[in-house]
């Protein structure tokens, strides 16, 4: 189905091929098919390569600096400046690049609220890339669809590679966000991921300044209306500890808290899939079927059916699904006020308790502080140690306001609504990894759900010497020792030693805070038990 180029000319789109807009999965899946950008999995979703970049790069990412943000926005490592001038020449060059090439339009809203919701237009060069947006973003109908009219527009052109000596990006690949006048410009990459974090970077920006805490976290609800949230980075089971088939999914990675409750920005998911299990993930794996759509997943040449255990291109293969695919979803993403927050870290160096519950200075301090680990030989140059990784707000890379700022609005909900907050390590046991094991999913699953029924409110307690925060000693459905992380190290007096590193690990990262209220930094590690770990 093509369309006529009407309404593109604003956004300086000129002599185009063919414009596809708002088309159904079917035919952007046939029309992605007949072009060679993607092949047909064995369940049906579509597979595709991203080439080079299996990820997203950081490090090719800039905020344009404009007069109407410079003052708001704090710029450093992750948020990095990128002149105005440059800016209107590189848009100019990517929209001389897509003259001639067929276009694929989505019209979408962030945000499941209508209250908050921003309209948005994703333009794209492919056509795997646009059902990606359908499947991600929520969709308008009916007069919502004739009405659209985009506050924000992303341009995604992954054929266009620029010159760093003559456009001043790092790289061939560029992700630039000009805030002033809501347009992200995407090129030289084929991750679709760059265009979700893209949108979630801009509404990090923008949701604040309307009263809403943007989170990088999961949701789900019970059938009491219970909500949970669960913050954490890649890898620490956010997706898969919110899919649980007992609770109503509201989404599983991003969402604003607004007085009146935990809305979702998106429509879909976007879930890593790298040794998925049915077992224990039943709902993302049944959710994996035609419409959804598979990037660097190894499939049987034979039969095409995935293999989810094959991490021959990248550890991190992803799939995207409309949040309906999942059994039992929430599909108005809107839901009330949490009744638990949840603070997910895969701790490699098996440190942490499995649970742990934070008061409201102790909430504050670890979520500035954003901690997981990353494995050893999981990045190039990494040696046989896991790395601590701190990552502000559990979600740095997305944004571009002071830490204070996402930090104080979690700290004064939590307070006025009484929502308790757990620390839950999905990490090691028993020793680091390569000695120890990792917490089995069952029993994980079953100290959050205790956690969020709040069965663990009568629990005895005990505070931790090194972190200062209480740890059950008793929890339904779990062996005693493994909530004590001291207890299953073959050597205490080791594990005491590591502790101390850790913890000193933390308090030298909070130093990246000096604005921190000493109430907040009072409430990390005890000092007096730290030993700083050399960097």
């Amino acid at each position: 189905m093509k369309y006529s180029n009407h309404g593109l000319q604003r956004h300086g789109l000129f002599n185009i091929g063919h414009l596809y807009r708002n088309l159904p999965p079917a035919l952007l899946a046939e029309i992605a098919l007949s072009r060679r950008e993607a092949v047909l999995a064995g369940n049906g979703a579509l597979a595709v390569r991203t080439g080079e970049r299996t990820g997203r790069s950081p490090k090719d990412k800039f905020i344009v600096d404009d007069p109407g943000v410079h003052d708001e926005i704090a710029w450093g490592k992750v948020n990095q400046s990128f002149p105005r001038e440059r800016f209107e020449a590189l848009h100019a060059q990517v929209l001389a690049y897509l003259q001639g090439r067929d276009v694929f339009v989505l019209d979408a809203f962030a945000g499941a609220d209508p209250s908050y919701r921003l309209p948005i237009r994703v333009i794209t060069e492919f056509a795997w890339q646009s059902l990606f947006a359908r499947q991600l973003f929520r969709l308008p109908v009916g007069s919502a669809l004739r009405e659209h009219a985009p506050e924000l527009t992303v341009i995604a052109a992954p054929g266009f590679r620029a010159d760093p000596a003559r456009h001043g990006t790092h790289s061939d690949v560029f992700i630039l966000a000009d805030l002033a006048n809501r347009v992200v410009l995407i090129g030289g990459t084929h991750y679709a991921g760059e265009i979700k974090k893209s949108v979630f970077t801009v509404l990090n920006y923008l949701m604040p300044k309307r009263d809403v805490l943007p989170m990088h976290c999961a949701a789900n609800v019970g059938e009491r209306g219970d909500v949970a949230l669960f913050f954490g980075l890649s890898g620490t089971g956010k997706t898969s500890l919110s899919a649980d088939p007992a609770r109503r999914l509201i989404g599983d990675d991003e969402h604003g808290w607004s007085e009146a409750g935990v809305f979702n920005f998106e429509g879909g998911c976007y879930a890593k899939c790298v040794r998925l299990s049915k077992e224990y993930e039943p709902q993302i794996w049944n959710a994996l079927r035609f419409g959804a759509v598979l990037e660097n997943v190894i499939l049987n040449p034979d039969t095409r059916v995935p293999d989810y255990d094959d991490d021959a291109i990248t550890e991190n293969t992803r799939a995207a699904y409309p949040v309906a695919f999942i059994d039992n979803a929430v599909e108005s993403g809107m839901a009330g006020h949490p009744t638990a927050v949840l603070f997910l870290s895969a701790d490699a160096f098996g440190i942490l308790p499995p649970v742990a519950r934070l008061d409201r200075c102790q909430a504050m301090y670890y979520f500035l502080s954003g901690y997981t680990a990353k494995l050893a030989g999981t990045e190039a140059g990494m040696g046989s140690e896991p790395q601590a990784t701190f990552s502000t707000c559990f979600g740095a890379p997305f944004l571009p306001l002071r830490p204070r700022a996402y930090a104080d609005m979690l700290g004064d909900r939590i307070a006025r609504h009484n929502a308790p907050v757990y620390l839950i390590n999905t990490g090691w046991t028993g020793g680091p990894f390569g000695v120890g094991h990792r917490i089995n999913i069952a029993s994980t699953r079953a100290m959050v759900d205790a956690a969020i029924e709040g069965r663990l409110d009568d629990a005895p307690w005990r505070t931790d010497p090194v972190f200062g925060f209480e740890v059950p000693t008793y929890c339904p459905g779990v062996p005693a020792e493994l909530l004590d992380p001291r207890s299953t190290w073959d050597d205490p007096a080791e594990y005491d030693r590591r502790a101390r590193e850790l913890a000193g690990r933390f308090v030298e990262n909070f130093r990246r805070f000096p604005d921190a209220p000493e109430e907040i930094r009072r409430a990390g590690p005890a000092r007096r038990a730290v030993a700083v770990a050399a960097p």
